[in-house]
């Protein structure tokens, strides 16, 4: 039996809790959505438990593809158990087609496929508004050494591949998403977080249809039912 003690964090989605066991943790999902870095707050009921399994199955099916992650356990509907890790103050995002920041930054239209891959970093700090960053400022600021700057690239890019052939299975196209990644004692890299609808954009591959957060931050819609459908296209797979 997995026992909840101390908070540790509280983020805009999540909180963080002590275990029991000093090498585990226990993460609570949050009926909250957010936007414009907090700015916009609103409670959703249902958010915490679809986040919760969404994320959890697709931790899992990475898994059999050989990509390793923090994730141990589904404890509860909206909660789960995962290795404690310390994570790198970094947000990493993979970008397959234009959209949000990247296509008004460099004036894309949305939606258009890019080359290849584009692999951004920005800086995880709420006060600097997780400010757009370069591999150089990662050295400046000491957030990662070269070494492992290359070895979370190399698993951004294996997560990306596995993402979109997951995706592509239901039906549905990865315009883009961010991770976040963090490491063990002896150094080993993983990844960590999460990988929810919150965290990626995700659109019906025949209608181009949000099935993502941007259906709340753009007020296209209601979020619940659009998270359930990216659950149940998930939960048919499996």
């Amino acid at each position: 039996m997995v026992v909840k003690q101390e908070l540790l964090y509280q983020g805009k989605a999540k909180k963080l809790f002590k275990t029991e066991d000093p090498a585990t943790l226990l993460v609570e999902y949050l009926d909250q959505a957010t936007a414009l870095n907090g700015a916009r707050k609103d409670e959703i009921a249902g958010k915490a438990a679809l986040n919760n399994q969404i994320t959890a199955l697709i931790f899992e099916r990475l898994n059999e593809k050989g990509i390793n992650s923090h994730f141990i356990k589904k404890m509860s509907k909206n909660e789960q158990l995962v290795e404690r890790l310390k994570i790198f103050p970094l947000e990493v995002v993979v970008r397959n087609y234009s959209a949000g920041s990247f296509a008004k930054r460099l004036g894309f239209d949305e939606g258009v496929p890019l080359a290849f891959p584009v692999l951004e970093f920005y800086f995880k700090d709420d006060h600097l508004d997780d400010p757009f960053i370069n591999e150089d400022h990662i050295k400046i600021l000491k957030l990662a050494d070269e070494k492992e700057v290359a070895e979370i690239k190399k698993q951004a890019n294996a997560i990306n591949q596995a993402l979109i052939e997951l995706f592509k299975e239901i039906g549905i196209r990865l315009i883009d998403f961010k991770i976040e990644l963090g490491k063990r004692a002896d150094g080993t890299i993983l990844l960590a977080d999460e990988i929810t609808p919150d965290t990626c954009r995700l659109w019906d591959e025949q209608t181009n249809e949000h099935l993502d957060k941007d259906v709340y931050r753009r007020n296209l819609g209601e979020l619940v039912p659009v998270y359930q459908e990216v659950l149940e296209r998930l939960t048919k797979k499996n």
